[in-house]
């Protein structure tokens, strides 16, 4: 399990996360939303060691987060997709993925083949592209690379920032279908960050609402998507 405990992170004098506490069950997606500047992304990049909290913790499954370095963090299990489906456009497909397995390399060589040629059945798409330049894929399936290469780390959770940015509706529904039957399959525990509430909501089984760096809601995923109240007062539909 995920545990944010009273998690404050700030950037000169503005708190982007102001003391945040949540928790992420086991082999559950947990979806995190909210309108823009409300501090999604930042609580990603401090779970994942990318941004240093001034308080507060975070531990996975009993073993604190909190001054580790991000490479360290992946070798814990944690694997983080930040959002703008970023991938290095230089090189290969197979290339970006081989990437993601740096940190498991010399102990599970075997395995990252394995790993490969799951992740081809996930995103059937990426199997024919392979030898392809990832500058030269559409937006969709630089977003399924970006997921392939943190997954072949065979995390025990993903962190998932704004995998529908700039997307075509079908193919967002296709990535977060591929992401969940993943979850079901595997036990994955999914942290997803979104602006799109109902697609988050849609596929989660819990989901928090972050305004202004607070939770101001903490519930099960169709609980918020049938309050209208809240929609109306903190998402604007």
């Amino acid at each position: 399990m995920l545990e944010v405990t009273d998690l404050t992170t700030s950037f000169g004098s503005v708190i982007a996360l102001n003391a945040v506490s949540m928790k992420v069950k086991d082999s559950k997606i947990t979806t995190v939303i909210g309108a823009n500047g409300a501090g999604k992304s930042t609580l990603l990049r401090t779970i994942s060691g990318l941004e240093k909290p001034s308080s507060g913790s975070i531990t996975w499954n009993g073993q604190s987060l909190l001054n580790r370095r991000p490479e360290e963090i992946v070798r814990m299990g944690v694997a983080h997709v930040p959002e703008g489906h970023a991938v290095i456009s230089a090189l290969t497909v197979e290339e970006n993925i081989l990437m993601g397995s740096l940190f498991r390399r010399r102990t599970h060589k075997r395995d990252i083949a394995l790993a490969t040629e799951e992740l081809y059945t996930l995103f059937p798409r990426l199997l024919e592209r392979r030898k392809q330049h990832a500058g030269t894929l559409s937006g969709g399936e630089r977003q399924m690379l970006a997921i392939s290469r943190a997954l072949v780390s065979r995390p025990s959770l993903l962190l998932l920032d704004e995998p529908s940015l700039g997307l075509a509706p079908l193919v967002v529904e296709q990535i977060i279908d591929s992401i969940k039957t993943l979850s079901e399959k595997t036990g994955l525990t999914v942290l997803l960050v979104e602006q799109n509430a109902n697609t988050a909501l849609g596929v989660a089984d819990h989901g928090v609402l972050l305004s202004l760096g607070k939770v101001v809601a903490d519930r099960p995923a169709h609980e918020l998507k049938a309050d209208a109240n809240l929609r109306a007062a903190y998402l604007g539909y």
